[in-house]
């Protein structure tokens, strides 16, 4: 939960909480152990979540009381943790996509878990996280991403330079988010294939990317903000996407074309 390298070496994960865990088994994810704390009730949901895990063929223990707590990785611990497989894609995958995200340099472990879940919920097609950002197995990205790590394609690495080069061969149109002097991003043409890239939150976009992109982006501020959290930018760029392919008839990447369209309420979490 601490070390990116144990996990690296083990090529697994840990994640946290029914809601999460839930996910992660309903998607066929290979979680290969399930832990609870002493508390834990039959009648709740973490007691469901333990009986969807046993259904599902996964190693279930019991924990003894306090260690959650020493274990975890928030002052108030949920009592329920897993112990999952690495499940990013090859970049390949991503060949006849329509809609991708691609953090460069993004390094807040709870905004690429928000670029996740909105990514995700906008209907994008995959996620690239390149060399140099936050790992996606970090217990807070998974934490914020809601289950969405398990719901939609993730590149993990890969040089920004070489990642870019790629989509653009595959006639992606690749437009850069900057907090300035980019192109109002409602002007934008979102509805053909198209890769939406986000840089680093105090610097953005690295200058040295510009010839690898085809366009740069901004979300015009009102205010006396002169940026947004790059998760927020993430969440505005991704469904003015669907809102376009909505609009036009061109739906909203190929997770949305195959299930249809469909509006989903989410709840404080």
């Amino acid at each position: 939960m601490r070390r990116r390298s144990l996990r690296q070496a083990e090529r697994a994960f840990v994640a946290e909480g029914s809601k999460v865990i839930s996910v992660a088994l309903d998607a066929g994810a290979p979680v290969e152990s399930l832990y609870f704390a002493p508390q834990v009730s039959a009648d709740d949901r973490a007691g469901a979540v333990i009986e969807q895990a046993m259904a599902a063929g996964v190693r279930v223990y019991q924990l003894g009381a306090g260690v959650m707590e020493r274990v975890a990785d928030t002052v108030t611990p949920q009592p329920l943790l897993a112990v999952v497989a690495f499940v990013d894609v090859a970049l390949a995958a991503l060949a006849d996509a329509s809609l991708v995200v691609v953090c460069a340099d993004v390094r807040d472990p709870g905004n690429a878990g928000t670029v996740l879940r909105s990514a995700e919920a906008a209907g994008a097609d995959g996620v690239i996280c390149c060399d140099g950002s936050v790992d996606v197995y970090n217990p807070k990205t998974v934490r914020a991403s809601a289950g969405a790590l398990f719901q939609v394609p993730v590149v993990t690495g890969g040089d920004v330079v070489e990642v870019l080069e790629r989509l653009g061969d595959w006639g992606m149109h690749r437009l850069a988010a900057t907090a300035r002097d980019g192109r109002d991003y409602t002007e934008a043409d979102l509805t053909a294939s198209a890769a939406l890239v986000l840089g680093n939150e105090a610097a953005g976009v690295p200058p040295r990317l510009e010839p690898w992109t085809d366009e740069f982006i901004s979300i015009p501020m009102a205010g006396r903000a002169d940026s947004l959290n790059v998760g927020m930018a993430a969440a505005v760029l991704c469904f003015e996407a669907a809102r376009q392919r909505r609009q036009r008839g061109t739906g909203g990447g190929a997770k949305a074309r195959a299930e249809g369209p469909e509006t989903r309420a989410t709840g404080s979490g």
